[in-house]
């Protein structure tokens, strides 16, 4: 549990310190201006029918035209000129959040990864356990997820204290299951990144809901924006360039976590593994073999003749 707690800690601090880096900082530029451009283009042509349709569909609900009718009374003035694009607000916003997960996961956080296992794990093996085709299908399948769950969940965000908790968690549990998925795409193989996951669940669904909090930071910019319409889209912008920088630390921090939970996961399975056998090697010989010696003739044998002791040809022997 400490050792956990403080794996936590040290890759929060390390995440704030490379938000920091200019590199990170002109990284997050380019989703910024991607999405700066599609909401202030969506602003511009849709904003003032979305805000009448909204109004048109506060205004069709008896019950919802008898409360109007009584805050009137109480000298609130037009409330639904105010309540209308604060509805469209929050109805845009989830589509904005997910935008934006996505246009980091996939425009930075590859970029992270290699910045992050330079500079921290230049020897941690990279075993390429998921495509970028396995990433796209993993968030889009848990983006799919996450608004289901949002959309049977909306009931209950009438209760006060529901609506604190249910989207922040979860936003919290998509921005987990994309992260941790990129974070650990490249280095660890399919096996290593179900152990992790099993082994770290909590932490790493800690964070993700920890960075959903931080997300609901840019809603109350953007929502601002409806009092103070002359700055609207001024804000927008602000609201989305926090979206990025908070998804680009909590890459950062899933990133950190995951990587230095597969060095310890895999010096783990290194020091649990029995040493190699030491190879037989045959012992060396004492000595050198003898050097070859001339053949002498066995004891008692006659000896040959040799040319000298032949006689002299045509001189009879004695």
């Amino acid at each position: 549990m400490l050792a956990g707690m403080g794996l936590l800690l040290d890759s929060f601090w390390r995440a704030a310190a490379y938000c920091l880096r200019p590199r990170v900082i002109a990284l997050s530029i380019v989703p910024l201006v991607l999405m700066a451009l599609l909401a202030m283009g969506l602003g511009y042509f849709y904003w003032d029918a979305a805000v009448q349709a909204m109004r048109g569909l506060l205004e069709s609900s008896s019950v919802l035209t008898s409360l109007w009718s009584w805050l009137q009374g109480w000298g609130l003035g037009d409330v639904t000129a105010v309540v209308a694009p604060l509805m469209v607000v929050l109805a845009a916003a989830p589509l904005l959040v997910v935008v934006s997960l996505l246009a980091v996961a996939i425009l930075m956080t590859p970029a992270l990864v290699a910045l992050v296992a330079d500079r921290r794990f230049p020897d941690l093996e990279r075993k390429k356990g998921g495509s970028f085709l396995a990433s796209v299908a993993w968030s889009v399948s848990s983006t799919v997820l996450a608004f289901i769950a949002l959309l049977v969940s909306v009931p209950l965000w009438l209760v006060p204290p529901l609506v604190l908790v249910l989207p922040p968690l979860i936003w919290g549990w998509l921005t987990y299951r994309v992260m941790v998925f990129d974070a650990l795409a490249e280095h660890a193989s399919k096996e290593e990144r179900q152990t992790l996951l099993r082994r770290h669940r909590a932490s790493l669904l800690g964070i993700g809901v920890l960075t959903g909090y931080l997300g609901a930071a840019p809603s109350i910019v953007w929502a601002s924006g409806v009092v103070f319409a002359a700055a609207f889209f001024v804000l927008v912008p602000l609201a989305i360039w926090i979206y990025t920088l908070v998804f680009a630390f909590s890459s950062l921090w899933f990133i950190h976590y995951g990587l230095a939970a597969l060095d310890q996961l895999r010096a783990e399975t290194a020091a649990a593994q029995p040493p190699a056998a030491t190879p037989m090697v045959p012992p060396a010989p004492d000595a050198a073999p003898a050097a070859l010696e001339p053949v002498q003739p066995a004891t008692g044998a006659a000896a040959l003749p040799g040319p000298e002791t032949l006689p002299p040809h045509g001189n009879p022997a004695a």
